[in-house]
């Protein structure tokens, strides 16, 4: 915090400042701030990178503006009560007793098992998105965006001079994230955190510390490849497999660390490996979120691409020969043509609404989840029209950068990257993502189209630049993931077992899911598919549990 004149300076986060903003006299992030914020108002966070999130206060003239860097990674929550402005840093700080659950937040937690800002589970508590600030004299807050991203998307770029680029950025991000005390890095085995960790290796001068988790179930361990990396780069490894009985002592803590509920099944194990690098002494762990997401690494890109073929297909063609033929009850019976026909179907929905056609809740139907009483209160269109509102402020003439974006919002900043932010938090250290970068986001959008997805390879250009870097065996690999076999424990331990069944019980008393729901959920449908139906179980446990210790 800093004060001058009556404006007072709340920073946080780990801001980068221009050059030209640095002065013998300012020793503090909130100093800086001060000065920008003099010198430039409201445009003071364009100029500032890295992650922040900042509040000013003037108490001459009772206003108040707040930032949030490009993806919230230092968030703001805020409510307005009669004539004044409640800012926190969580959503259950600036709660009070008299804030009521959002029926529409709620809905919104079971769609995309986490609440996408700027909602809050509390209908009076709204959270500031990534790249937004917020103004406010007395009146209405005025909320609007600082940053937006703009894709040049050029045909062509010399493939040397931009993989020497790319190179040297990743290697500066991660050499800034070594100030930070001990630092060492998370290392699953993919693509993102081997490159994280075999930098930070080259940057020590000295093997890094990684950390891994591992599953022992079918389908669900990856530390093979993190061991590959491991030994390519010659890191001090540590691994440690999850059991059953760790996740007794994980889920209860992780959930109701939180400001609100959050059901990422990954985060009880990412707060594992944070709790054993803590142990160690580690001070900061790297983290390789950002990579698919920048540079075009998740498969639903390529699947879109297939789908976009049909829009280059004539529309009197489509709808005077291709649709009316894939309608016929016949279409229903042969398997080549139901197949066809399930594509069409699909590819008539416009992006971005079609990725969500096989979205968990809306193949259960609302009905069948919900309370009646409960589902009355929920407009179950926001999210779609949330969805499209973010897909239509996105600067790009492509649909692949446009997915690209639309999952900057939702993919890591409403999900994956509080996920890291919180549960290394619950562990008492740092955590940096030099994937991130603000230099190596402003990289990503002046990338050709085809260096992002070439055909159907997914980011052609990530991988190829990484070629004499990485291990062969991290670059081919098929993606996995570092998912948790939530479900199929909850059926085999006893101690999962009890856990889930009693705190799903303890819902049914809430009026928000439907008490038969929860029955045929727990004694039919997790027992036939676990590995599914244990992620709606996570998060209906997840979200009770949260729910137990404010309401």
């Amino acid at each position: 915090m800093a004060e001058s004149d009556g404006l007072v300076c709340i920073a946080r986060g780990r801001p980068e400042f221009p050059a030209d903003s640095t002065r013998d006299a300012l020793h503090t992030p909130a100093d800086h701030w001060l000065a920008l914020f003099r010198a430039h108002g409201a445009q003071a966070p364009e100029r500032v990178h890295g992650r922040f999130g900042v509040a000013f206060i003037d108490t001459r003239e009772r206003s108040v503006f707040l930032a949030a860097d490009r993806f919230g990674t230092a968030p703001w929550c805020f409510a307005v009560r009669h004539d004044r402005l409640i800012v926190g840093d969580r959503a259950d700080l600036v709660a009070d007793t008299d804030s009521a659950l959002s029926p529409d937040a709620v809905y919104a937690y079971l769609f995309h098992h986490m609440i996408p800002s700027p909602l809050t589970i509390f209908a009076d508590v709204t959270r500031l998105e990534g790249g937004h600030r917020l103004e406010w004299q007395g009146d209405t807050p005025r909320v609007d965006a600082w940053w937006r991203p703009v894709f040049t998307e050029p045909r062509q770029m010399d493939f040397g001079e931009a993989k020497a680029r790319f190179m040297d950025i990743i290697e500066a991000a991660v050499r800034k994230a070594t100030d930070r005390g001990h630092v060492g890095a998370f290392l699953s085995g993919g693509t993102d955190s081997s490159t994280v960790a075999g930098m930070l290796t080259k940057v020590l001068g000295r093997p890094a510390e990684t950390y891994s988790m591992g599953f022992d179930a079918s389908g669900y361990d990856e530390m093979e490849y993190a061991r590959i990396a491991s030994k390519h780069f010659g890191t001090n490894h540590h691994e440690y497999y999850v059991t059953p009985q760790d996740l007794l002592e994980a889920i209860p803590r992780v959930a109701r660390h939180y400001d609100q509920p959050f059901g990422n099944s990954s985060a009880a194990p990412a707060w594992l490996c944070a709790s054993l690098a803590r142990r160690d002494g580690i001070d900061t762990l790297l983290a390789g979120d950002g990579g698919d997401e920048l540079f075009g690494g998740n498969t639903r890109y390529a699947k879109q691409r297939v789908f976009g073929v049909y829009d280059r297909v004539p529309a009197a063609l489509r709808n005077a020969l291709l649709e009316p033929a894939l309608s016929l009850p016949i279409s229903k019976r042969l398997p080549i043509v139901k197949k066809a026909a399930s594509y069409v179907d699909q590819a008539k929905v416009p992006l971005p609404h079609r990725i969500h056609q096989y979205n968990l809740l809306v193949r259960l139907g609302a009905d069948q989840v919900f309370a009646p009483d409960f589902l009355a209160q929920i407009d179950q269109n926001a999210p779609a029209r949330a969805h499209e509102a973010v897909w239509q402020r996105i600067n790009a003439d492509s649909d692949l950068n446009r997915l690209l974006a639309f999952d900057w919002k939702y993919t890591l900043e409403d999900n994956d990257l509080p996920k890291i932010l919180g549960t290394t938090e619950l562990a008492g250290l740092g955590v940096e993502f030099p994937l991130l970068d603000d230099a190596l986001l402003d990289f990503s959008l002046s990338l050709p189209l085809d260096y992002k997805l070439r055909g159907f390879k997914l980011r052609w250009f990530f991988k190829e630049a990484l070629r004499d870097f990485l291990p062969d065996a991290i670059i081919t690999k098929k993606k996995h993931g570092f998912g948790l076999p939530f479900g199929v424990w909850a059926c085999e331990h006893k101690g999962l077992h009890d856990l889930s069944h009693d705190t799903l019980n303890a819902l049914k008393g809430r009026g928000i899911v439907n008490p038969r729901f929860i029955d045929r959920l727990l004694g039919e449908l997790l027992p036939e598919h676990p590995g599914y139906y244990g992620e709606l179980v996570w998060i209906l446990t997840m979200m009770e549990l949260w729910l137990s210790q404010t309401r």
